[in-house]
């Protein structure tokens, strides 16, 4: 074969090749992604920094660093990052009487994900861990202001239904920075206990920085909270983190009596219960549109309510002259929130969260197309809400919540003057006698309350089998809803080897994301097409030098 021929034959193959790759679906008008930064809310980081890896498969790069509330606020304000996560708003003023506002950028509110504020402790009787605790919302908000020190106080046996503890110095552990999870915790008491709480703040309302006073430690973010407690020197320690923290750390949490009378741990199942109660704020022309009015989550009277329960919010620039952003990162920033507000959201009940229910994510599309109206050259099409596989949505009714009609009633042993039940808290497992979890949301087998009473002294009903004591006992799996996946909880492991959850790399969901995989297929193509004539070729050659 000729030189001429040869070169013909390889062009006409590449060319070929290259045909094939504008032929693939989507990679005629593929997205251009740009790397998006933001820092905030500690409260959501776990599951957000699950989100980040999902995405990161189909080429979107996203940092996402921490640091509290009120330092992603303030970092939106100045111009210093993409986007913000907080659990409250923009207050105007802070509590050193500083703006708290965005300093003129535009923005938006967007509900990402939904939890319960969780309160895990250290406490040991001899070298065993107790991971039954109950306490009331009053006995809690004494602890924190200070009025109550010591473990072997009479309300924490009251509440324990008769059981003593040992005499123990109670060291809170609080949060140093300015922190969403503060500001939810001191807006329940401001709310539910104000002859407590404002006596010891010294004034009414909210705070994103927890006053330190007496035997409490401070922590900045809250991870260094969850290591202090779980740490070697933390026996009479006691602190406040999101539920994903103690579930990921196999950690025990206190059941909070709600106004239902019964003791509560916030599962998804809990969570979505308590959130019916919220009201959220639908003005459009309202700056405060889609954030949370909680008063009526407190004061929920259903068993299976969890008091503590909120949403956490994106802050997302909507300014079309923003000088952060370009097309690029608000392509990034829409498809990585479309995907948390779709199928980012089965993943939210695994990791100790709650899925949002269809309002909220309607309204959460709406202020991702306010994206593309800051820039026409975003794409926003094909996104259906209906489409997104999250566990709240009930396919007869949309304006309904399955997960808050699913959920379990509480054990018969939680209710005020019963038990204490016999299992262990920090499973992401409600507490219930009806036999475990729901089918087809996440659950295996529960590991609830089956004898359904414990005695006085904590040490289980007939048939729970598992110490309350114990240091972790036997957790049931916690499983992914979409792949059943092991994502939590304890299988053939030992006591206090928890799983953690790991990333998952994602099924692409956009015509964009096969752009990598065309470039690919078009190499092996050439492969193909041209390695065979030149290893001919190469023979012949060598033939010929013969």
């Amino acid at each position: 074969m000729s030189t001429a021929r040869r070169t013909i034959r390889a062009w006409c193959a590449f060319l070929l090749a290259l045909g094939c790759v504008a032929t693939l679906p989507g990679t005629a008008h593929a997205a251009t992604y740009a790397q998006i930064e933001g820092t905030g809310s500690t409260w959501s980081e776990l599951i957000v920094q699950q989100w980040i890896s999902d995405v990161d498969a189909n080429g979107m790069k996203v940092v996402y660093t921490g640091g509290g509330s009120s330092k992603g606020r303030k970092d939106f304000a100045q111009g210093s990052t993409d986007f913000a996560i907080s659990e409250i708003p923009y207050q105007g003023v802070d509590e050193a009487g500083n703006a708290d506002t965005s300093n003129g950028r535009e923005f938006a509110y967007l509900p990402i994900v939904a939890g319960g504020t969780a309160f895990t402790y250290q406490l040991k009787i001899g070298n065993e861990l107790v991971r039954n605790l109950r306490l009331s919302g009053e006995t809690i908000a004494k602890i924190f202001t200070n009025q109550i020190t010591n473990w072997n106080d009479p309300a924490i046996a009251k509440d324990n239904n008769g059981r003593s503890f040992p005499s123990l110095p109670i060291t809170p552990v609080v949060r140093s920075d300015g922190s969403g999870t503060t500001a939810q915790f001191t807006s329940w008491m401001d709310d539910q206990y104000p002859h407590l709480w404002r006596p010891f703040f010294g004034r009414s309302g909210l705070t994103s920085y927890y006053p330190r006073k007496g035997r409490a430690v401070g922590q900045a973010g809250s991870d260094q909270v969850m290591n202090t407690i779980a740490g070697f020197a933390g026996n009479g320690t006691i602190g406040y983190v999101e539920y994903s923290y103690p579930v990921n750390k196999d950690y025990p949490v206190v059941k909070v009596l709600n106004k239902g009378g019964y003791f509560v741990e916030p599962t998804q199942y809990n969570v979505a219960v308590a959130l019916t109660k919220a009201r959220i704020n639908q003005d459009k022309s309202s700056p405060l549109y889609l954030t949370q009015v909680l008063d009526g989550v407190y004061s929920a009277t259903d068993p299976r309510a969890y008091p503590l329960s909120s949403y956490s919010y994106m802050i997302i620039p909507t300014g079309s002259d923003d000088p952060r952003m370009s097309t690029a990162k608000r392509q990034t920033l829409a498809d990585l929130m479309y995907y948390s507000l779709c199928a980012g959201q089965s993943k939210a009940g695994p990791y100790g969260y709650s899925p949002l229910p269809l309002n909220l994510v309607q309204a959460g599309f709406q202020q991702i197309a306010r994206l593309g109206q800051a820039d026409p050259d975003v794409d926003l099409t094909d996104r259906k809400v209906t489409e997104c596989n999250n566990p709240t949505f009930d396919g007869k009714n949309l304006a309904g919540n399955k997960l808050a009609q699913i959920a379990p009633q509480p054990a018969a042993c939680d209710k005020v003057g019963a038990g204490p039940c016999g299992t262990a808290t920090g499973t992401n497992q409600p507490s219930t006698d009806e036999g475990g979890a729901p089918a087809g949301d996440g659950g295996a087998a529960a590991g609830g309350d089956t004898g359904g009473s414990g005695g006085p002294d904590g040490q289980g009903g007939a048939g729970s089998g598992v110490d309350p004591a114990a240091p972790g006992g036997e957790a049931p799996a916690v499983l992914d809803p979409e792949t059943g996946a092991v994502v939590g909880g304890e299988v053939g492991t030992s006591a206090g080897e928890a799983l953690y959850a790991t990333p998952t790399e994602l099924a692409a969901h956009r015509p964009a994301d096969t752009r990598t995989f065309g470039w690919l297929a078009a190499a092996e193509l050439l492969a193909l097409v041209l390695l065979p004539g030149l290893y001919v070729a190469a023979l012949k050659r060598r033939r010929a030098a013969r």
